[in-house]
């Protein structure tokens, strides 16, 4: 029963369209009307992002003294650019014998729903260590969310205090996950004028962004080849410099008035990420461009080794625990020392056309953070 209970969570959660670029308000809503039986103390933290489009946290905690369970999720989802799925739309959940469709279903959507299931479940009258829910907004542009939440939230404060186990409950399969990569983001402008390209009364903004282009090469064949830009530890090893351009012209004879290179890249413990963003930087100030950092957040890594590391192993049935290259919230969260990441679905399904989480996975899924709540709080 606890199953359809996760499934019915999980569909009303669909149902929200909580794309990263809209407002998360009335999911969040929902969640903070789930965790209402509970009795927990709760913030709703509001922020405006950049085009000032409301965001909201909920974090919610029960129980008193040191230790304990945090679990975090995410509810904003990616955006639909094309689905492919023809028996429902992406945010008309539909469930087949083995799985449930729909964006977000898998990252992560299916997580949080396994573990709000499990904490309604669970007779909290019996805690002897707090149990603790961040649901963030904005993980899947940045982490804007995670990060005002460790910058405001009170509840937060006194985790530091707690240093509970705290479990990301990305989807990893139920795997273990002890580090992941961190991720930094940059982009950089040219600018000159729009004239017809059979005058010289425009300014081409690609001349100048040409030899930035150049370096941005160098720099990726660069750090493919050398040692300390790879980590044997992670698939893949190195760390994915990514270019992408853009003029924005819509025909050939416009000189094009605006060029603009993106960078992504994804460092791994022990790299120094900012030698690169300052290469970037300084040849960008060099051309006369302009530099703007969007974004940049360490990698996280915690000793495989750990106590809370191998209890996990234990609950979750693995024999070692692994790495992966995505990003999480937990980036966000450097003073609480005892992360994981851990959760149901498979990452090979998140963002896709056809989103799905496969049934067993969300049975499981409850199970283990059931097996969690336990260990950890009661």
């Amino acid at each position: 029963m606890v199953l359809a209970q996760a499934l019915q969570i999980l569909c009303d959660l669909i149902r929200f369209p909580s794309i990263s670029s809209t407002s998360n308000r009335d999911i969040s809503q929902y969640v903070a009307d789930c965790l209402t039986p509970c009795g927990m103390r709760m913030e709703v933290l509001s922020y405006n992002d950049p085009q000032g489009v409301r965001k909201v946290n909920v974090v919610a905690t029960r129980g008193t003294g040191v230790g304990g369970l945090v679990y975090a999720a995410h509810t904003d989802v990616v955006p639909v650019e094309g689905w492919e799925y023809p028996q429902a739309g992406p945010f008309e959940p539909h469930q087949t014998a083995d799985r449930l469709y729909g964006r977000g279903s898998c990252d992560m959507k299916g997580s949080l729903a396994c573990f709000l299931a499990a904490l309604l479940t669970t007779p909290l009258q019996r805690l002897r260590a707090p149990i603790t829910i961040l649901c963030t907004a904005d993980e899947e542009i940045g982490y804007h969310g995670a990060e005002y939440v460790a910058a405001h939230s009170e509840i937060y404060r006194d985790l530091r205090e707690q240093q509970p186990i705290v479990v990301i409950g990305e989807p990893t399969s139920l795997q273990v996950v002890h580090a992941h990569k961190g991720i930094y983001v940059f982009k950089v402008t040219s600018r000159g004028k729009a004239g017809h390209s059979s005058t010289e009364a425009g300014v081409n903004a690609n001349l100048r962004m040409i030899p930035f282009l150049q370096e941005m090469a160098r720099i990726y064949h660069a750090t493919r080849d050398a040692a300390e830009w790879r980590d044997d530890r992670f698939s893949p090893p190195g760390i994915s410099w990514n270019i992408g351009i853009n003029d924005f012209t819509q025909a050939a004879n416009i000189t094009p008035e605006r060029s603009v290179c993106t960078v992504s890249f994804r460092p791994m413990p022990g790299q120094d990420a900012e030698s690169l963003v300052n290469l970037a930087r300084d040849k960008a100030e060099e051309l006369g461009l302009t530099f703007e950092l969007q974004h940049g957040a360490r990698p996280v890594f915690v000793a495989p080794e750990s106590p809370h590391i191998q209890e996990l192993l234990e609950l979750t049935g693995k024999s070692s625990s692994r790495t992966v290259a995505y990003g999480t919230d937990a980036a966000m969260f450097e003073d609480l020392r005892k992360i994981v990441i851990c959760g149901p679905g498979d990452i090979a399904q998140a963002h896709t056309v056809d989103e799905w989480i496969a049934l067993d996975q969300m049975q499981r899924g409850i199970d283990v953070y059931r097996r969690m709540i336990e260990r950890f709080c009661l």
